[in-house]
């Protein structure tokens, strides 16, 4: 192989620290039998009206795909169950940063620009920690990174597959060898005697999967083992996707279930363009690809049937089986931080909550509150926990008046 090891950008949902206070118009309320009326609580000028988004895309049709293809590719763990730890992911619908921040070999460039790629997702696991949380996998490692390219048709991918394969492998000519993967024809793999990691690229449908597969030997049997788990989890998940037509990408919604509008957010914007980083909703996936557990992940997913994820200025939501489910998901999420999370006890006054802190309160924003409101669970960050508990009455508010 002629790359050098993938690093994806790392981010654990249950561990973020936040954005500044919130800041917006006046509440309203409209409380059903029996529920408290949110008018009387303090939410600290937050805008918590019904609220909602701009339906189109804007241009950002090709993101919005980006975003969806995490349902295209299995969590590490259903690879091997001893690569239980996510190290992120990644949109992207530049060439140039694919091939910077995911380590497709630069000899790929003018393929995917010539053969009309559109986004890719990647997403990368591991059975260890990333030494000091940054740079490439720990070398002794098993760990798999995988890049999903779209293009604009399954012929173009086809080529693209080809063509980048082909160039890959001449860069070290005389080093590298053909390998082959009986049950998958079409994927295309080598590597290079005496070093311990595996490339594979196969076109299916409309995509390209492209597998960079590492383990502490370089035996070429326990590499070819690894690469083809990773397929037999891909493939039939690539398969199972509906991908959007290439002239249909700008009517994809950046907010297409109102989840991203029941968020509190520091400044309202209808028109807000879809940011995988900080505007964004996401499928299930993510939360996998991003823990440094995802055996205990995602057996607290399944229990509360959480469908889907979002947050928007690093505040976040997610949408569960029902009310009860929604505070085992908080009580699970609080439990999965162990002795690194303090409680700090409910919001007066407001049903469905809890607030708690980071041990090391260095943190940018270490003081959290869960909120709970029907089939929704949020969670909102502070700098302090008078802050935390005055954006979780907030964030109730929002619930209550957006449903």
């Amino acid at each position: 192989m002629s790359r050098s090891a993938r690093r994806t950008t790392v981010v654990v949902s249950i561990c973020l620290a936040v954005a500044g206070l919130l800041t917006g118009c006046a509440q309203s309320g409209h409380p059903m039998a029996g529920e408290m009326d949110v008018r009387t609580l303090d939410v600290g000028g937050s805008a918590v009206d019904r609220f909602h988004y701009d339906t189109s895309a804007n241009g950002h049709g090709d993101v919005l795909e980006g975003i969806r293809m995490a349902a295209a590719i299995a969590p590490s763990m259903k690879i091997d169950q001893s690569l239980d730890i996510g190290r992120g992911v990644s949109v992207h619908t530049q060439i140039a940063d694919l091939v910077k921040h995911d380590g497709m070999p630069g000899v790929a460039e003018p393929i995917l620009e010539k053969r009309g790629f559109i986004v890719s997702f990647a997403t990368s696991g591991s059975d260890r920690p990333d030494p000091k949380d940054t740079g490439p996998a720990d070398p002794n490692a098993n760990s798999v990174s995988i890049v999903l390219m779209r293009f604009p048709s399954a012929d173009n991918a086809k080529l693209a597959a080809r063509e980048i394969e082909d160039a890959d492998f001449a860069v070290a000519l005389q080093q590298n060898v053909k390998l082959t993967i009986a049950e998958y024809p079409d994927a295309m793999a080598h590597y290079r005697p005496g070093i311990n990691n595996i490339g594979v690229v196969m076109a299916r449908k409309e995509f390209v999967l492209d597998i960079f597969a590492s383990r502490p030997s370089a035996d070429q049997r326990d590499l070819l083992s690894l690469a083809k788990r990773t397929l037999d989890a891909d493939v039939p998940t690539i398969d199972a996707f509906q991908e959007t037509p290439t002239d249909k990408l700008d009517t994809l919604q950046p907010d297409p279930d109102n989840l991203l509008s029941r968020v509190l957010v520091d400044k309202r914007d209808a028109g807000r363009a879809p940011d995988p980083d900080n505007f964004v909703v996401w499928h299930p996936n993510w939360l996998l690809d991003n823990s440094d557990d995802q055996s205990p992940q995602q057996a607290l997913l399944d229990k509360t049937g959480t469908d889907a994820f979002g947050y928007a200025d690093d505040n976040e939501i997610y949408r569960v089986r029902d009310a009860a489910a929604g505070t085992d998901l908080m009580n699970g999420f609080t439990n999965l931080l162990g002795t690194t999370y303090s409680g700090d006890g409910a919001v007066d006054k407001v049903p469905g909550t809890q607030c708690g802190h980071w041990a090391d309160l260095s943190s940018k924003k270490p003081y959290r509150c869960y909120v709970g409101y029907r089939r929704y669970m949020a969670v909102v960050y502070a700098t302090d926990l008078a802050t935390a508990k005055r954006k979780a009455a907030a964030q109730y508010a929002l619930l209550a008046n957006s449903l």
